[in-house]
């Protein structure tokens, strides 16, 4: 059954029936596209984690949109021993009933809609009649909107943007809309002469042409008529005047709060569907999915799974499709409910939704009747419910990872054992060649490019893998770790990086508390002359000596109450603590040697982050005249003029070349520079 925007609200009561009949149903969705970056083979790899799967094809997916669902409900008649079908195909579109509704934008893939075009999709059906939907914040705002209107709203039937005192004083008009709202006016005494007229149309008119009328009359007629804004087909706005007694009035003002609630109604439109059959991370996708379909089944995953993996050759909805016609497995009897059309699978009305979703019905009764060949005695059919399909609920494939076969959506998933697995980056110039050349020592890999740059690489043998890793530590063009090194500091960044606003917010109130903390501790240094300063340069140690650490606390006792005080109000503001930190940078010059004789004291010149949330030390460069030269990649002899990094691999198992170590610093933006005093403690 079709269902566009016209016959949705006469016919949802069917498809809230359909669905509360039904043993299961099946569902299928078209969409605009499928990945708005790199295509969906070189965004995805073979040894992503469900998070980075899931990850990845949100971000890549979210701006298009669902411009067909499929739905098809199946019913076993135990009498006839036959399914009944009821499928329905909706089509799907935002369209924004009101100014106030949103005004969606979204994406298209042009491949995406080649392929629709070609399989006959009518877009005019999407655009023209798609029915409209609101996620549940979107019709939260909007019913917010109207519940403030409504009581904004006065005696004239004023709009939200009307103030509430408007009608106690004149309103002021522009010299340039006086001869405007004159007329206006004029007409309006015309009307309430008028024995006969009952209403005035107004000429269709600007949005601040609008709002001068609406305050000029609920000052100047604060009883006696009602004023409603309407909407020709062009889109073109204009008012409405009518003659009304008190009574009539409010009895419009009803009317009109009631048209709209079902315009708000018809805006939710498609989203009770999805209710009925009831922007995150992973965990949360699961608990979303598992509340709204509590008991889902793929049955692409099925199909790939024992005991129909070693009999199915292809599990694209087609070709399993056909395949399950034939032995060993047994088509299901099937027949459409009384009122809705029949599908005939011999046409091959692929892609569009509602048929989609009735042959994956199909595929699913197909196998789900072949396990109960395995049941003694056989059984012809398997509901549902049986036991037999619970092992596949709630499992949803993972096309193209090597070692997961699919996302669980009832706990945590599968975490294979990847010692096997080496991380591996090297210059973006490099292709497959020049890895499988890498690896030739190894015997059989396989390659899966994360990136221009990175690639995991897979071993035969995991006994290998700490040979390949030491031997690339004497290379400079590539580097090579192990998965759970790569792991643990992706894991790492990610833990940074997780911060929400909030978070930033603290950060930088402790931050700035912590610079003016030490600028009065560093106060105090310098007036007790107790510091010295050398220019010797040893090793950096965080862990105090004993005479620091006795030296702050006392400090720490004497700060004042008006110095905590001070320091307290840093926080309060950002500019306050910037001259804190300059003051810092200041007293490098101003302290001089005295006091203290047991540590020394250096200078480390840091960059740190405008938010005070990372540390980058400066990192040394190796001096021109080292003997040692210029850093060579292992096993590549550098031509005089060639660019380091650019040449293709030797094998690992050749002569390596030494590294000559050169510590590089990363390209940080917005970044101030502080000076912080590290204490060396004395030699024991």
């Amino acid at each position: 059954m079709e269902i566009i925007r016209s016959n949705f609200k006469s016919n949802l009561h069917k498809v809230y029936q359909a669905i509360e009949e039904a043993d299961f149903f099946a569902i299928d969705g078209e969409f605009s596209g499928i990945s708005d970056g790199p295509p969906v083979t070189a965004l995805t790899n073979g040894f992503d984690t469900p998070e980075e799967r899931y990850q990845k094809l949100k971000k890549h997916s979210m701006d298009f949109l669902l411009f067909q669902f499929g739905l098809c409900a199946f019913k076993y008649d135990y009498t006839d021993s036959k399914y009944i079908t009821k499928s329905f195909n909706f089509y799907v579109f935002p369209k924004p009933f009101s100014r106030s509704s949103p005004d969606v934008k979204f994406v298209c893939q042009s491949s995406s809609i080649d392929f629709l075009a070609s399989q006959g999709f009518d877009f005019n059906k999407v655009f023209r009649n798609g029915i409209p939907y609101l996620n549940q914040e979107e019709e939260r705002q909007l019913r917010e909107q109207y519940d403030e209107k409504r009581l904004q709203s006065n005696g004239a039937g004023a709009l939200s943007y009307v103030s509430p005192n408007t009608s106690k004083c004149p309103v002021t008009i522009p010299e340039d809309q006086k001869k405007f709202i004159d007329h206006v006016i004029e007409k309006i005494e015309d009307l309430l002469q008028s024995e006969e007229d009952k209403n005035l149309d107004l000429e269709p008119c600007t949005g601040f042409q609008r709002k001068l009328i609406y305050q000029t009359l609920s000052w100047k007629y604060p009883k006696g008529i009602h004023v409603e804004t309407l909407e020709t087909e062009k889109k073109e706005r204009y008012i409405v005047i009518s003659k009304v007694d008190e009574e009539e009035r409010k009895r419009r003002e009803q009317q009109k709060h009631a048209k709209e609630q079902e315009e708000l109604n018809d805006a939710v439109g498609f989203s009770r569907v999805i209710h009925a059959i009831a922007n995150s991370d992973l965990n949360e996708f699961k608990e979303m999915t598992t509340c709204v379909f509590p008991r889902l089944l793929d049955t692409k995953l099925m199909a790939s799974t024992q005991p129909f993996k070693d009999i199915i050759n292809n599990t694209s909805l087609a070709e399993l499709e056909k395949r399950l016609k034939e032995t060993p497995f047994n088509p299901p009897k099937v027949e459409s409910a009384e009122g809705f059309p029949s599908y005939d699978t011999a046409s091959e009305q692929l892609h569009e939704a509602g048929y989609d979703a009735y042959i994956t019905g199909l595929c699913f009764i197909s196998m789900a009747n072949y396990l109960g060949t395995f049941l003694s005695p056989p059984k012809t059919h398997v509901s549902a419910r049986s036991k037999l399909v619970e092992p596949f609920f709630n499992k949803l494939f993972l096309m193209r990872v090597m070692d997961i076969p699919y996302l669980n959506l009832e706990g945590p998933d599968l975490q294979p054992k990847r010692d096997h697995v080496l991380h591996v980056t090297f210059p973006k110039e490099w292709k497959t060649s020049d890895l499988y050349q890498l690896f030739s020592a190894f015997g059989n890999i396989q390659i899966s490019w994360i990136d221009d740059t990175s690639a995991f690489v897979s071993l035969s043998q995991p006994e290998q893998v700490q040979i390949a890793v030491n031997t690339s530590k004497y290379a400079e063009s590539y580097r090579i770790q192990t998965y759970a090194e790569y792991v643990g500091k992706k894991h790492e960044k990610q833990i940074k990086r997780k911060w929400t606003e909030d978070g930033w917010k603290e950060v930088e109130r402790k931050r700035l508390n912590t610079q003016c903390a030490s600028y009065a501790l560093q106060n105090h240094y310098h007036h007790a002359n107790s510091l010295t300063a050398t220019g010797t340069v040893g090793k950096r140690t965080l862990s105090p000596s004993r005479a620091e650490a006795g030296l702050e606390a006392r400090v720490s006792e004497e700060l004042s109450d008006a110095e905590l005080e001070q320091t307290d109000s840093c926080a309060e503001s950002l500019s306050e603590g910037r001259k804190k930190a300059k003051k810092l940078k200041r007293m490098k010059k101003d302290l001089s040697p005295a006091g203290l004789d047991s540590p020394s004291v250096e200078w480390t010149e840091l960059r740190v982050l405008s938010l005070g949330l990372g540390l980058e030390m400066m990192s040394p460069v190796t001096p021109q005249g080292d003997p040692r030269g210029t850093p060579r990649m292992a096993g590549h002899r550098q031509k005089p003029g060639e660019r380091p990094g650019t040449a293709s691999p030797r094998s690992l198992q050749e002569e390596p070349a030494l590294l000559t170590l050169c510590l590089r610093t990363s390209g940080l933006q917005n970044c101030e520079r502080i000076n912080f005093c590290c204490f060396r403690p004395p030699r024991l």
